[in-house]
């Protein structure tokens, strides 16, 4: 009996009785059959998502991705490396030269050089010669005949006004009015402020006092009967609303919640085991059914006869294809080389061509010409050289 009641029965969980036991194995039940075909579709959409992604969205990504990059980046960055920067380097010097420029010229070359020696010269030339001798006279005039004389004036003026209106306004100050406010505030102090201030310490602050500790012993009552009425109010509140509405919720409302969520969580992976299932039948058969006919076909069919496309007439139209393009290749680089051939040709035509050296007989070292010693010229053995060029020679300098 000890070891009895020692084991507790496993299928029971601890805190929860044979009734919940019960009642979760039905309800796991129905939840198994309404979450059952919502985990299908969902399983079902997953993988015609994946499959989607697989087969259709990345080759119309990549397709998308590439046409975007034909018709739209490579003209874009062609024309604004090919045609943009050259027109904008082309405004921008056209716009210094007609903006910039002509009034930097005309700062540098005109207003500066104006300025300079029309206005700064002849002012510092005035400053320098005229106004500075000028003012060194004036300076030495007011230092040795104004400054003394102003000083001089200042302190008869001030002794005539010290002695006419200082004085007599201080000795008014000093020997009239002060000794009359001084007994002025010494009534005051005496008739006006003492007597309000003993009212005040001996009469008023006493009465204050009491009135202070009468209404602090009100408000001590007031206080206690409100704290007792208020404890009846939280002790009624907590008996009669808080612990019934906790006791359900503890007993009643969160084990269902947690029951529905275990149940809902237990059929979401039963009825992902099951979709599974269902999910690799239908493989198997669209396999047997389509998958394996269509491989045979492929392997069978398809590939020989893809195989003699390729060798008889794909590879002979590309051998073809590649030809052609050699040949037009050939013919346009002999093309271009005609036209460069005739443009040389055309330039020199019109404008000439370097000097052609036409071949000369060995001159004989003692040859009589023009600017040689007199020891060459009397040889009897030279031959004179031709002093005047010949026709050809001159055709070929003019071109």
């Amino acid at each position: 009996m000890d070891h009895g009641k020692q084991q507790a029965p496993a299928h029971y969980e601890a805190g929860e009785g044979c009734l919940t036991t019960l009642i979760r194995i039905p309800v796991r039940i129905v939840v198994l059959v309404i979450v059952l075909p919502v985990r299908m579709v969902w399983d079902a959409l997953v993988m015609g998502a994946r499959a989607a992604d697989r087969t259709l969205l990345r080759p119309l990504g990549r397709a998308l991705s590439w046409l975007l990059a034909t018709l739209v980046v490579i003209p874009t960055v062609w024309l604004y490396e090919a045609v943009l920067t050259p027109l904008g380097h082309a405004l921008l010097w056209l716009a210094a030269a007609v903006f910039v420029r002509p009034w930097v010229a005309l700062w540098r070359y005109v207003l500066v050089p104006a300025v300079r020696y029309g206005l700064v010269v002849p002012v510092v030339w005035l400053y320098e010669a005229v106004l500075t001798p000028i003012g060194h006279g004036l300076r030495r005039v007011y230092r040795e005949l104004l400054a003394p004389a102003g000083q001089g004036i200042a302190a008869a003026v001030g002794w005539v006004l010290t002695a006419l209106f200082v004085r007599p306004v201080v000795g008014l100050w000093r020997y009239v009015l002060v000794p009359l406010a001084l007994a002025a505030s010494w009534l005051a102090e005496h008739l006006i402020v003492r007597p309000p201030a003993w009212a005040y310490r001996e009469l008023l602050t006493p009465l204050g006092h009491g009135i202070t500790w009468l209404l602090e012993l009100l408000a001590r009552g007031i206080a206690a009967v409100g704290s007792g009425l208020w404890a009846a109010v939280v002790w009624l509140v907590l008996t009669l609303l808080v612990a019934p509405l906790g006791r359900l919720y503890r007993r009643v409302l969160a084990p269902v919640g947690r029951e529905i969520a275990a149940a809902f969580g237990v059929a979401w992976r039963i009825a992902g085991y099951i979709s599974r299932a269902v999910g690799r039948a239908i493989a198997w058969l669209a396999w047997h059914l389509i998958g394996a006919p269509v491989t045979w076909v492929c392997r069978t069919v398809c590939t020989p006869v893809g195989h003699f496309v390729r060798d008889a007439v794909w590879a002979p139209a590309k051998r073809a294809a590649v030809e052609a393009g050699r040949a037009a290749r050939a013919a346009l680089r002999t093309a271009r080389e005609t036209v460069a051939r005739a443009r040389r040709d055309a330039w020199r035509a019109l404008v000439g061509g370097p000097r052609a050296s036409e071949p000369r007989e060995p001159g004989s070292p003692l040859a009589r010409r023009l600017g040689v010693t007199q020891q060459a010229m009397i040889v009897p053995s030279a031959a004179p050289e031709p002093e005047i060029s010949s026709l050809g020679e001159k055709n070929a300098e003019w071109g």
